[in-house]
């Protein structure tokens, strides 16, 4: 392999559980040219990794723009375009790491020689010329990733979620804590928000747990989240005496500094509680309806995840909106674990 490229446009966890496997390439080919496709704004937290040499920005929401305008021909255009633009590029190995039919197109569309899917499905299957089943321990972080480079023959390492900060950012978001009161190591980043309300930990737990924090661990609870969050953050954080929220007021790698400052991280199943894993900052994930790993691969990490015979029931539960799985989780046992990742 001398020049790789991957593909992995999206969401903002997969591409953390999959950050490891560019670290894994260029140890196994030094000098091969390592690219990342990825979706805008996601790029951000691959820009500052020294095993990428080049990231290509998939312009996905120009491309459902042509589409639902019925503009046709623009939008076969612009797929050319792309394609033409991926296949100057010369790579000889692409990797759908995906496995769905968009990230197959996207793969077929390279002109890459050879071309290896991850457990690829949607027919995507029949777009690349080698198909690797998902295997590995499923309860491992990053485990169908390493499997897949084990499958490669790379040298994998630990093969942990890795993620860098640019000095730039690094810089703006000493300057944001300075402006709020806060110094690196002195706070707690809460990650509340995700895409499914049954992925959800109740307000009122974050409410009781914010004191807790503040009071016990001498940690200033910090919530994170994006726009659409702002509000509902913005009311936690002043239930929580002392809570400052920047949900909505970041960019994602701002975000993913702020973690790797943080004293401790405490999330839900969301891209950026594994971030906290990825920077090695003492980590509580808190899952219930889903679970996409119980070990975490470090000891300043841990999963609290109930077992529940209805669960992980993933995008179908069947407890009517009680959420049983996430409800019984108290914030008195958060803490608890909190304080023992604190001491690793």
């Amino acid at each position: 392999m001398k020049r790789i490229l991957i593909v992995r446009a999206s969401a903002i966890g997969d591409v953390v559980f999959a950050s490891p496997f560019a670290a894994a390439l260029k140890a196994t080919y030094p000098d091969a040219h390592v690219a990342w496709l990825v979706e805008p704004g996601i790029h951000t937290l691959l820009e500052a990794d020294p095993c990428i040499d080049e990231l290509i920005l998939w312009p996905k929401g120009e491309w459902k723009k042509l589409w639902q305008a019925k503009r046709f021909d623009a939008f076969f255009s612009a797929v050319r375009a792309f394609s033409r633009e991926l296949k100057s590029r010369q790579f000889d190995t692409a990797i759908d790491m995906q496995s769905l039919l968009k990230s197959g197109v996207l793969t077929w569309l390279s002109g890459a020689p050879r071309r290896i899917g991850l457990g690829s499905r949607e027919g995507s299957q029949h777009l690349m010329t080698e198909v690797v089943a998902k295997g590995g321990d499923a309860g491992r972080i990053s485990s169908e990733y390493l499997y897949l480079a084990q499958q490669l023959g790379l040298d994998t390492g630990e093969f942990l979620p890795r993620l860098c900060v640019a000095s730039e950012t690094a810089t703006r978001v000493d300057a944001l804590l300075a402006e709020r009161g806060l110094a690196r190591g002195g706070y707690a980043v809460f990650a509340p928000f995700t895409t499914r309300p049954q992925k959800h930990w109740f307000e009122d737990a974050w409410v009781a747990l914010g004191p807790q924090v503040r009071g016990g661990l001498g940690l200033t609870p910090v919530i994170l989240g994006g726009p659409a969050e702002r509000e509902a953050a913005e009311r936690m954080a002043a239930a929580i005496p002392g809570a400052v929220s920047l949900a909505g007021q970041t960019g994602l790698a701002d975000a993913a500094a702020l973690i790797e400052r943080a004293g401790l991280l405490v999330g839900v199943d969301t891209g950026l509680t594994h971030m906290g894993i990825a920077f090695s900052t003492p980590t509580v994930a808190l899952f219930g309806s889903t679970r996409p790993y119980l070990d975490t691969g470090r000891a300043n990490a841990k999963v609290i995840w109930l077992g529940l015979e209805c669960s992980p029931c993933r995008r179908r539960p069947t407890c009517d909106g009680a959420f049983t799985c996430l409800r019984d989780i108290r914030p008195d046992r958060v803490m608890a674990v909190a304080r023992e990742v604190l001491s690793r």
